[in-house]
């Protein structure tokens, strides 16, 4: 891979003056793969990890296909500990573990101290909600699980990967349904560039594969009969998906004097939000979140040779993120490889854009830009290389991931090539 210009300031570091951020660690559990490995073979090879939901009872539900992940990998939770879990902090907490253990990470005593995590999650433990509205009003159970409010509490993930972990930093959960993982990113990185940690792990988490959850999606009528067909004229919704991702950031000193492998540098990240309706997407906020992330990190928009799409395979929004990239980049537009990993994936919520970001490192240590697996039609209106069903060799200096929410809430983050 050619080595990008670094005689140019705004290409070789963070364009504010915020102590330069690497990525040493990376780690993601979802329908492709139980770890960061299995899951970016998985999508290089444009594998979709969509298909029937088998796991769960669907009860009168419609539509019964998700990406599911099927059988755990052998976790070795003590059962003390795992019933006061829900499945979406047990997920987080399996992701977590193999960031850190990528990442080298041996923390005790002050370096725990200075080590924290963020968490984001789209909806809570709704494992635990559905159990006790099935146990209580419809099985006629006396009383709730005593871990409901532990286990359903949004923030339970980010607790839960501090205990896993020993981290005694800032320790909180983000929500803000499908961009909660982006936020949680760029607010870790905040937590380091305000000096309040060295260290910091990231990401999402969720687990909605469940009765209740689904209905509501059934309800917006989003969903897609079969299978995610991201900017295909013929894409009919989304497919929920459950996983987690968690990437470990730090201080590029602190890294550098613990001897960690550094996979990418943390460029910046913008946000925006549409101010205008609770689903409906607008162009100006994407548009807003990506010019400001491009602003953030200091690259110009022929800098930037991949965009991981929030690409949810909806009428409306792959037409409107096209839109907004277009928007943002101008006539660099036309030079971008562009995909979908939400294609193979299925659309996580609120875990989301963490595994969006393990494909957006890995096509910059690996030269490969993932496809949008399922593509079968050209849209005009979708008129971006969206690199369709086949993956792609090129170099990436550097990368965006959008994540585009229900509320108008936007965030996209942008990583680089790490160059010394």
């Amino acid at each position: 891979m050619a080595s990008p210009d670094l005689a140019r300031p705004d290409l070789a570091r963070p364009h504010t003056t915020r102590p330069r951020i690497v990525i040493t660690g990376l780690g993601g559990i979802c329908a492709l793969g139980t770890d960061a490995v299995a899951i970016w073979e998985a999508m290089c090879a444009g594998r979709s990890g969509i298909g029937p939901i088998t796991t769960t009872p669907l009860h009168e539900l419609k539509i019964g296909c998700g990406a599911e992940i099927g059988a755990l990998p052998d976790h070795g939770i003590d059962h003390k500990r795992l019933v006061t879990m829900d499945r979406f902090s047990l997920l987080a907490v399996i992701a977590a573990r193999e960031a850190a253990a990528q990442a080298g990470l041996a923390l005790d005593g002050a370096a725990a101290a200075r080590a924290g995590a963020v968490i984001g999650a789209g909806i809570c433990g709704f494992e635990t909600v559905e159990d006790n509205y099935r146990g209580i009003l419809l099985e006629g159970r006396p009383r709730a699980n005593i871990f409901s409010v532990p286990r359903a509490m949004t923030g339970a993930p980010a607790g839960q990967v501090s205990m896993e972990l020993g981290l005694r930093g800032p320790v909180f959960g983000v929500s803000s349904a499908c961009a909660s993982a982006n936020h949680a990113i760029v607010a870790a990185a905040d937590q380091i560039a305000l000096g309040r940690a060295d260290v910091m792990l990231a990401g999402g988490t969720e687990a909605p594969l469940l009765w209740g959850v689904l209905k509501g999606w059934e309800a917006l009528r989003v969903l897609a009969r079969e299978t995610c067909r991201p900017f295909s004229a013929d894409r009919d919704g989304l497919v929920i998906g459950e996983g987690a991702g968690v990437v470990v950031l730090e201080t590029l000193d602190h890294a550098l004097a613990r001897g960690a492998a550094i996979f990418a540098e943390y460029a910046g990240a913008g946000m925006s939000a549409d101010a205008t309706d609770i689903v409906a997407p607008t162009v100006e906020g994407p548009a807003a979140a990506i010019a400001g992330c491009l602003a953030d990190a200091g690259l110009a928009p022929g800098d930037v040779d991949y965009v991981n799409a929030h690409g949810t395979g909806t009428r409306a929004n792959d037409l409107i993120e096209t839109q907004a990239i277009r928007r943002a980049f101008g006539a660099a537009a036309d030079r971008l490889s562009v995909s979908s990993t939400k294609s193979m994936h299925g659309h996580c919520l609120g875990a989301s854009a963490a595994l969006e970001m393990i494909a957006c490192v890995r096509a910059l240590t690996d030269g490969v830009v993932p496809p949008t697996a399922n593509y079968r039609e050209a849209d005009p209106g979708c008129d971006l290389d969206v690199t369709p069903n086949v993956a792609r060799r090129r170099e990436v200096r550097a990368a965006i991931s959008n994540a585009f929410a229900f509320g108008g809430t936007n965030a996209t983050v942008a990583v680089r090539a790490w160059r010394p």
